[in-house]
């Protein structure tokens, strides 16, 4: 079911996403090489709790932590692990989801550890503008399908990457993941029509090769880029609205001045 949020459900989930983009702001000072990925749990466990917040992925189909960490070439879903030692040149990504008093919000966000490649951070760099180009397809009158076609069209046509298709973005609010399925890849004009009040997802995984993933971890959760490539994630949770798409976990207001909520 989709749901549409009102001026005061919508104020809720800025205020989640702001703890939610608070937490990203705080990892940049903890990342570094020589840390274990499990830093970065505890680090968002203890976040979360000083600002009245529930990590909400704990318990979620029998997930255990707060956050996912993937390093490399692991895609989404990746266990913080004590014993894994991040290291100069790794890329990471830390997805995220927060119920603050019932109001839920979501985001990725990519690290570089240390110093990394040059093809890292282009791979950074296409993987971030990508997001922002869904989101400026996420207008009221749009379709689904516009906002996975801009995100493909720049991904793999202009700068000859894999648009992971296993896993998408989604609504969120009331609960973690809610109609619609939102695809980073598509056609335009195909799919169900945006309306205002809608809240969802973009989170798109780009990766170096191929688009395909597996998932042959025992953990039974990891997913990995099919040739061993290196994946890139960023995710915004946002609304739509009469005045355009308004992210709601803004990591900097400066640069989203145009999509942020008067």
């Amino acid at each position: 079911m989709i749901t549409l949020k009102s001026p005061r459900e919508i104020r809720e989930m800025e205020r989640s996403g702001a703890i939610l983009a608070g937490m990203h702001l705080g990892l940049r000072k903890i990342i570094k090489p020589g840390i274990s990925s499990w830093e970065i749990e505890k680090f968002a466990r203890k976040f979360f709790k000083e600002h009245d917040a529930i990590p909400e992925q704990i318990g979620f189909e029998g997930y255990k932590y707060a956050t996912c960490v993937s390093v490399n070439d692991e895609i989404c879903h990746g266990f913080p692990r004590k014993d894994l030692i991040l290291k100069d040149g790794d890329l990471v990504k830390v997805d995220t989801v927060v119920n603050y008093h019932g109001a839920m919000s979501d985001s990725c966000w990519s690290y570089a550890v240390g110093k990394v490649t040059p093809e890292i951070d282009r791979l950074m760099k296409v993987t971030k503008e990508a997001l922002y180009l869904g989101i400026d397809q996420a207008q009221v009158g749009n379709r689904i399908g516009d906002i996975g076609a801009a995100i493909q069209h720049y991904t793999e046509e202009v700068n000859d990457y894999g648009d992971v298709r296993e896993f998408i973005g989604h609504g969120i609010g009331p609960t973690m993941h809610e109609s619609p399925n939102v695809p980073h890849y598509g056609q335009a004009g195909k799919g169900l029509r945006l309306r205002p009040g809608m809240t969802i997802t973009i989170e798109p995984m780009i990766n170096t090769g191929t688009w395909k993933a597996v998932m042959d971890d025992p953990n039974g959760w990891t997913a990995r880029t099919a040739d061993g490539g290196f994946s890139c994630q960023y995710e915004h949770t946002l609304v739509i609205t009469t005045a355009g798409p308004k992210i709601l976990t803004s990591q900097d207001p400066e640069q989203d001045k145009k999509y942020l909520l008067d």
